[in-house]
């Protein structure tokens, strides 16, 4: 005879087979999902409309002194496309393998971590709990497209700030060690272009005063001898120091685009760049240095298609109480952590920038890291076993 499932297992699968995939995530389906979980137990909910059809939904556990500053629960709705002929099954199936693993896209990223929230919040609910503090569960719309019309506007909006979020949690990344990784910063995200006007010629020529494709191949060759000096100190460290990938700035030449014609020489030639600029960083100066390796050269000008003026780190040291809360549930479940700055880009950058401290929390450990991976999975045990953490965690946050 089948063992039965868990029920907080099949709403999670419930949960990752609504389709939320870029660029045409199905938000409508989703918050109706999440309204109807939250009326069952009893929590009040509140949907906004960010930008149009772009839809975010705010769950709330009402605490015992609501004047207290709020615990934020945030996780991402929308997930990444997939190559489906890649995938051993319907990505979208949530289909659970006889081993326990669990593939759908999301399962990692970040769906697993978003319904354990909810789980933890029934869990507690169960045993009769009530907050001191007020604790919401935000589900928000296009993170993986930036955030520019999800978290990005909500920040803004008087209906988070009547929020009064004093600390959040939100997303990290699975860990292939017996360790839960803390990501307390992340590094800033930039998309630069860097235009170069010239003189245009026959294809035959050699000598072509003011050539765009030469001057646009000098600031590449100044950008990858950057890149290279980063990659260096990343591989062997800084002053005897292991470093992470967060720990550094990386600049990736990304796009390219010149010519009209074989035998005509281009006057107009651009490269697009994905920078991520590290805490460790002066992101001021490193934003001069950037203009200025570019911009030396003549008729050519450097445009910050996309630019995040903030990398601010929440603190982990004993005189933060959120970090102290967080240390000490994880020693309650013999749990290392390994305190890291996000080498990517999340939600919680926006929130770190109006001044809430956040840290991104995955409950993924001793597991391959498969976040936009063909095949994205999870083990219902791993995400069973993460459940009782997220409850203590949120327990002890919320009485502070």
């Amino acid at each position: 005879m089948a063992q039965q499932e868990h029920p907080a297992v099949t709403r999670f699968r419930e949960y990752l087979r609504i389709n939320t995939m870029q660029p045409k995530p199905d938000y409508q389906k989703c918050v109706d999902f999440l309204a109807a979980q939250a009326t069952e137990l009893g929590l009040a909910y509140k949907v906004v409309e960010s930008a149009p059809g772009i839809l975010n939904i705010f769950i709330t556990l009402e605490g015992t002194d609501p004047s207290l500053p709020s615990i934020l629960l945030n996780s991402h709705t929308d997930v990444v496309p997939v190559f489906r002929e890649k995938w051993s099954c319907d990505p979208f199936e949530a289909i659970k393998r006889d081993d326990g693993y669990i593939l759908a896209r999301g399962a990692q990223d970040m769906k697993c971590v978003g319904w354990s929230y909810f789980e933890a919040i029934r869990a507690l609910l169960a045993k009769g709990w009530k907050p001191k503090r007020t604790v919401h569960m935000s589900f928000v719309a296009d993170e993986e497209i930036g955030g520019q019309l999800g978290m990005k506007l909500l920040v803004n909006r008087q209906e988070f700030k009547d929020l009064n979020v004093g600390f959040a949690l939100d997303e990290g990344i699975a860990s292939e060690k017996d360790t839960i990784r803390v990501f307390y910063g992340e590094r800033a995200p930039w998309w630069v272009k860097v235009v170069s006007t010239g003189q245009t010629g026959h294809g035959s020529q050699l000598i072509i005063e003011d050539n765009a494709t030469l001057k646009l191949m000098k600031v590449i060759n100044k950008f990858m001898d950057y890149r290279a000096d980063q990659e260096y100190k990343l591989i062997h460290g800084i002053d005897g120091r292991k470093v992470e990938l967060g720990d550094v700035n990386t600049i990736n030449l990304t796009m390219l685009n010149a010519g009209v014609q074989f035998n005509v020489v281009p006057q107009d030639a651009w490269a697009g760049f994905d920078v991520r600029v590290s805490p460790r960083t002066d992101i001021n100066e490193f934003k001069n240095m950037l203009i200025e390796m570019a911009e030396s050269e003549p008729g050519v000008k450097l445009e910050f298609v996309t630019f995040f003026g903030s990398n601010k780190l929440t603190p982990i040291d004993d005189g933060n109480q959120w970090w102290e809360t967080v240390t000490k549930v994880a020693k309650q479940h013999n749990i290392s952590l390994e305190p890291e700055i996000f080498p990517a880009a999340t939600d919680s950058r926006y929130l770190r920038e109006i001044g809430i401290p956040a840290f991104g929390i995955s409950y993924l450990k001793n597991v391959p890291i498969l976040l936009h991976d063909h095949d994205e999975r999870i083990h219902e045990d791993q995400f069973l076993e993460g459940i009782p953490f997220y409850s203590n965690l949120i327990e002890q946050l919320a009485e502070l």
